[in-house]
């Protein structure tokens, strides 16, 4: 079996799994904590592809800030409750333990048996100079110069409205 059919079957699984997982769970940081898994199985998916560059803006807007935001905004509805849930449950834990192992694993076979291939086929070099984030900015800043400085422009106004709106709101 080929390592990458092995790493998309992984990364489809855990993604299907967090994603029901999500949906499920009574408790909202525990329903946050399998939304942020579900965003690295999906960046991992997206490595895959050869998107490296959506890979990390999923890893750092997803994973990153707006799961902050919605932590935060859950933490503030109920704290309370959720504190007991990871100390009284020895299941969590082993299973904690369990993922941790199982990563490390990976990781440790990854680094010592795993040796790259000498010859890239031409159509996966390609395949993957077109998802770096070298190509992409390049693009951008030739070919799509005018439709991205109209899109920074939005933002600005939508930016400038959302603050005119709330100063109205205070006053």
């Amino acid at each position: 079996m080929n390592l990458e059919i092995l790493l998309f079957s992984v990364f489809a699984l855990v993604s299907a799994v967090s994603a029901v997982m999500t949906i499920t769970r009574k408790t909202p940081v525990i329903s946050a904590i399998f939304l942020i898994l579900n965003f690295f199985s999906l960046a991992g998916l997206y490595l895959l592809l050869n998107a490296q560059f959506i890979a990390v803006v999923q890893v750092i807007v997803y994973a990153g800030a707006i799961m902050v935001l919605f932590l935060f905004v859950i933490m503030l509805l109920n704290s309370a409750a959720e504190s007991k849930i990871f100390s009284d449950n020895r299941v969590i834990q082993y299973f904690a333990v369990f993922i941790a192992v199982f990563v490390f694993a990976q990781l440790a076979y990854l680094i010592f048996f795993q040796h790259p291939g000498e010859v890239i086929n031409p159509q996966l070099a390609e395949s993957i100079k077109a998802g770096t984030i070298e190509n992409i900015g390049r693009q951008l800043y030739t070919e799509y110069l005018i439709p991205f400085e109209i899109a920074g422009f939005l933002l600005l106004a939508a930016t400038i409205g959302a603050m005119v709106i709330a100063k109205k709101k205070f006053e």
